[in-house]
């Protein structure tokens, strides 16, 4: 019954904009993610135990796409290039969010987009353990007011944006494992969308819980129906 109607409203969503019912439009941007590694491998995941720097493919975007000046859910996807040896992928979905024990679990609105944390809001099984993964933004003490999303364009002229990648279960203390630094911005063709998929692109150990998947899939292909049916034809 939800997968339907979530199916539905996805489609109609996406039908009316010709574009993802969720985050239509974004910012897409390149960068380094650097994993810190652990000698005593308590992380128990191959690719969070062993230090390494990959090419990342990140897209910073606003879920509702409502005008800028408002509050917005706002999204970073980010894909991991060659993660798990050439050709393969990871990508981690972020959303702005809380850092507590239950507020990082629900998306919070925000009107800047460096001004809090992004979480994955649904545990992944890292290792043998659940734990939700977060994106801190590390903020630099030259910038007092924070970067909106209309101004990324020049904070990445001015410096990389960083953030440290983090993971925690409950009752554990954020744990970093990494730091991603965005370090130019491209323009993305109006007609194409990269499509990030956690459960398609994780990694041995490091993957989505299977909670709300069915849901997820269902608006997904919802919204690539609609976007498809929503499409200009060319004459």
């Amino acid at each position: 019954m939800l997968d339907r109607a979530a199916h539905r409203v996805a489609d109609r969503l996406a039908r009316r904009r010709s574009a993802p019912a969720l985050h239509p439009h974004g910012v897409l941007c390149s960068g380094t993610l650097a994993v810190s590694g652990r000698t005593d491998g308590e992380w128990g995941v191959p690719w969070l135990d062993r230090p390494g720097s990959y090419a990342a493919t990140v897209r910073w975007s606003r879920a509702l796409g409502l005008p800028r000046r408002l509050p917005d859910g706002l999204g970073l996807a980010v894909r991991v290039m060659d993660a798990d040896g050439p050709g393969t992928a990871l990508d981690m979905l972020f959303t702005s969010s809380g850092s507590g024990r239950l507020g990082r679990h629900l998306p919070l609105p925000r009107p800047r987009a460096q001004t809090g944390p992004y979480s994955t809001l649904l545990s992944y099984r890292v290792g043998d353990r659940e734990r939700v993964l977060a994106a801190f933004p590390v903020r630099d003490s030259r910038d007092a007011t924070g970067g909106a999303l209309p101004t990324l364009w020049q904070e990445l002229a001015r410096r990389p944006v960083r953030f440290d990648l983090r993971a925690a279960a409950a009752g554990e203390p954020w744990r970093t494992f990494a730091s991603l630094a965005l370090e130019a911005v491209h323009t993305a063709p109006a007609t194409s969308t990269l499509s990030y998929d956690p459960y398609v692109h994780s990694l041995p150990g490091l993957h989505p819980t299977g909670r709300l998947r069915r849901l997820r899939d269902a608006a997904y292909a919802g919204s690539r129906r609609g976007r498809a049916a929503g499409d200009p034809v060319d004459p």
